[in-house]
């Protein structure tokens, strides 16, 4: 992934958001990640003049937020003709098939779920980190 792709982090389990960063940070991804802890503050940073000006992002998506579903953003980026082919990847601890169809159908890339034991889900980011690595994030127009 160039380093020019930002990862956008909405995760409100700050021990998540640690370990997440931890492990990515060890599949030799450099990026800059912006972390945010609830959705109104992710949703204005997706839909400012910053993102608009700086391109290609990745967002690593939690369903579970305080103040709005992670599926109303993914929503409403997809539907957003500048920011929907921005790669979303869910990370959540819902493992309903249900809801897992409904968010491919939204148009989620990637659905993983977070594992709940410590070492597991450790590993599953590092995954995640080395998937990064070789994946190519579109330009955003």
């Amino acid at each position: 992934m160039s380093n020019a792709v930002k990862i956008v982090m909405v995760e409100d389990d700050l021990g998540h958001a640690k370990l997440i960063e931890k492990n990515i940070r060890r599949a030799n991804i450099s990026n800059e990640i912006a972390h945010f802890a609830d959705g109104s503050s992710a949703m204005d940073y997706l839909f400012s003049e910053e993102v608009r000006l700086n391109g290609p992002m990745l967002i690593l998506l939690d369903l579970n937020l305080p103040d709005m579903s992670g599926t109303d953003i993914l929503v409403r980026v997809k539907a957003d003709d500048r920011l929907k082919r921005a790669p979303v990847v869910i990370l959540t601890t819902t493992d309903d098939k249900q809801e897992i169809q409904r968010c491919y159908d939204l148009g989620c890339n990637v659905y993983i779920t977070k594992p709940v034991d410590y070492e597991s889900f450790a590993g599953a980011i590092r995954q995640l980190g080395l998937f990064l690595s070789v994946m190519q994030a579109p330009d955003i127009e």
